[in-house]
């Protein structure tokens, strides 16, 4: 049985992972400030008041898993919030940095005594975050956090290829979930998730550090 971590699970896309993760069979601890009623009838075991932006709650985090051994981080955590360069609001660029960037940093580097080898560690990034893909601008915060969390995630996976640990960088598409406002042209996060996980099955240290689409497609930097 795989043992899953997953940050951001009261809903949407976090939500979706540990419903189908746990309809496979699959162990899952859902780590979140709040739960939801959705997720608490799962049935999963969760992990509330957990806020990515504190040390001292992540560390707490760390001390409740104990000995648990996870197959699997998936660091979902992540907001969205509109900055234009007419409405430049430098508090929320660096709560995006803090939340999207750091927090999935904070998370990994505390619960890397939980890994092994042969564990994998996600980080959803997103298709704003690439700079060659950026054809239409704005979305300060959101753009810069999540180039900056690719960047971390490239690194990690250089660092811990050699304890035998390979690291995921996903984009899951335009999703209807709340961050998207619902957006009636994205898909749902029951097929998000879907390619997510097929993707999660694929990561091995051969292709560690690798950008991709849920449906696959590698994407540009």
């Amino acid at each position: 049985m795989v043992t899953y971590v997953i940050t951001g699970a009261n809903r949407g896309i976090g939500y979706e992972f540990c419903r189908q993760l746990q309809e496979r069979g699959d162990t899952v601890i859902a780590v979140c400030r709040a739960a939801s009623e959705e997720l608490q009838q799962l049935g999963v075991q969760l992990e509330t008041g957990i806020d990515i932006t504190s040390d001292a709650s992540v560390a707490e985090l760390q001390n409740r898993l104990q000995k648990t051994t996870i197959d699997v981080l998936i660091n979902n955590a992540g907001i969205l919030k509109r900055v234009t360069l007419d409405n430049l609001d430098f508090d929320s660029i660096r709560e995006q940095f803090e939340v999207n960037a750091l927090g999935a940093l904070r998370v990994t580097h505390a619960l890397l005594p939980h890994l092994k080898n042969g564990s994998k560690i996600v980080l959803m990034t997103s298709r704003m975050g690439s700079i060659a893909d950026n054809t239409s601008g704005s979305s300060y915060g959101y753009r810069m956090s999540k180039v900056a969390l690719s960047m971390a995630g490239k690194s990690l996976a250089h660092d811990l290829k050699p304890r035998g640990i390979a690291v995921a960088i996903l984009h899951p598409g335009l999703v209807q979930t709340r961050m998207t406002n619902f957006t009636p042209g994205g898909i749902t996060p029951e097929e998000s998730v879907k390619g997510l996980l097929a993707r999660i099955d694929e990561l091995t240290l051969e292709n560690t550090g690798t950008f991709w689409h849920a449906k696959g497609e590698v994407l540009p930097w």
